[in-house]
């Protein structure tokens, strides 16, 4: 199988925290679609769209992500023989959990290809979601790493930080994803903006209604959304 897209779900109890996130990220809301308009896109002034918002029965607000497949069918085959679990199929959709218990989708390829672009605000810096970072128990970790780098197909990439490491892709995606160690004892998936200058982007989600949860200077910082998801502004480029 080959990805061809990935695209970043944000999965929220209501619609309170959709105006934040078209905020930050400078981005429209499509029309909505699915049961109850339980589905939208938030589509950036250019490029194909990456990020799509979902209303969710139940919380807390979290986050998953979508593969672009070929032929979603050949690709669950796939991935449940590298071990993942299979939890919902229809005829365009397979939903799975990952060996550490990551959920993720399987999805139909539509041709997007073209990346979309940092968007610059008055601070004057620049940011864009550019990361998915999957969040794995450390007892889980090396096989959760061995697990999504197999599919994917995507070179995995060490980091300075021995918590850290990166699958690249070798064709251009609008997200990469970056394999994050971390302490606690359920795996799950956050959202990373690169930005220009932290400070600056930091201070426009504070006024956007986020809140710091932890500052690592010149690094990243962590913030939580008005609906108390996490996610990170880091001092990546983002162009």
């Amino acid at each position: 199988m080959i990805v061809r897209w990935v695209t970043g779900f944000l999965d929220t109890p209501s619609r309170d925290a959709e105006p934040f996130w078209l905020a930050v990220t400078g981005t429209s809301l499509s029309a909505r679609r699915g049961p109850d308009g339980r589905f939208a896109t938030l589509v950036p002034a250019a490029g194909d769209a990456f990020l799509r918002v979902q209303v969710v029965g139940d919380p807390p607000a979290r986050a998953h992500l979508d593969l672009h497949v070929d032929d979603v069918a050949a690709a669950a085959r796939v991935v449940t023989g590298l071990g993942a679990a299979l939890t919902h199929s229809e005829e365009d959709l397979a939903v799975l959990r990952s060996p550490a218990g990551i959920v993720f989708c399987l999805v139909p390829w539509h041709g997007e290809r073209e990346l979309p672009r940092a968007v610059r605000w008055e601070g004057p810096q620049s940011s864009l979601v550019d990361q998915l970072a999957l969040d794995i128990p450390a007892p889980a970790y090396p096989r959760e790493v061995m697990f999504w780098a197999a599919v994917t197909g995507w070179e995995r990439k060490a980091s300075d930080l021995p918590e850290f490491s990166f699958l690249q892709a070798s064709a251009r995606m609008p997200l990469r994803l970056l394999l994050q160690r971390v302490g606690s004892a359920s795996a799950g998936v956050h959202l990373d903006l690169a930005c220009d200058d932290v400070d600056a982007e930091v201070r426009r989600h504070l006024g956007l209604g986020a809140t710091v949860v932890r500052r690592v200077p010149g690094d990243w910082t962590t913030l939580r959304d008005p609906a108390g998801r996490e996610y990170c502004v880091t001092a990546r480029s983002p162009f």
